[in-house]
């Protein structure tokens, strides 16, 4: 039996949680985004603004925002005592079904240039880097500019599910309980949303 203490669930963020994502957003991503920002993104019709919790407490946020064909990743994020645990990869996963389910054609994201871990999961997933924003970041450093361009392929969602059972098996692996999580079966047949 898997201990409740490590019980995860995914759900849409709600306004109830603004605080919680606050302090999720500082420990993790340097404060990007502002409560109204953060609002926004909840009403918004082509915002996907997923979190991960732990219990109550908010362990990973991560935003898709759907313009005409693309999916643009605005956010990916993970506290910092519960990284490198898959927990970013299985929201990534997550992110892209949502694109695919929105008929989305490529997916885009900027990411860190010296963010080596990042960069080997997205290209694992298909991403490519296509170019760099020189001083994207408010340090100075560049970002890399990748994209995937194939969510439209016929075997892509497939595909997709069989990285996401991967990750759920590394979870599962590391006691965590999924019962509150996207079930695998929907990488297989899914709801195409309108």
């Amino acid at each position: 039996m898997q201990s409740p203490g490590k019980t995860l669930s995914l759900q849409a963020l709600s306004l109830e949680q603004l605080d919680a994502v606050l302090e999720l957003d500082r420990r993790c991503l340097g404060g990007i985004w502002s409560e109204s920002g953060y609002e926004r993104e909840i009403e918004s019709p082509n915002s996907d603004l997923l979190v991960l919790c732990l219990g109550e407490r908010l362990i990973a946020l991560g935003c898709l925002w759907a313009i005409l064909e693309e999916g643009h990743i605005t956010l990916l994020g993970v506290a910092p005592e519960f990284q490198h645990q898959g927990l970013g990869q299985f929201l990534l996963c997550v992110l892209l079904r949502e694109a695919y389910l929105r008929r989305l054609e490529w997916a885009t994201l900027e990411v860190r240039a010296s963010n080596a871990a990042a960069i080997a999961l997205y290209h694992k997933l298909g991403f490519q880097s296509l170019g760099e924003r020189r001083g994207y970041y408010s340090d100075g450093e560049n970002a890399l500019i990748l994209w995937h361009r194939g969510l439209r392929q016929p075997d892509y969602l497939l595909e997709l599910g069989q990285h996401y059972s991967l990750f759920c098996d590394r979870l599962r692996a590391d006691r965590w309980c999924l019962d509150n999580i996207l079930p695998e079966a929907e990488f297989s047949n899914p709801a195409i949303k309108s």
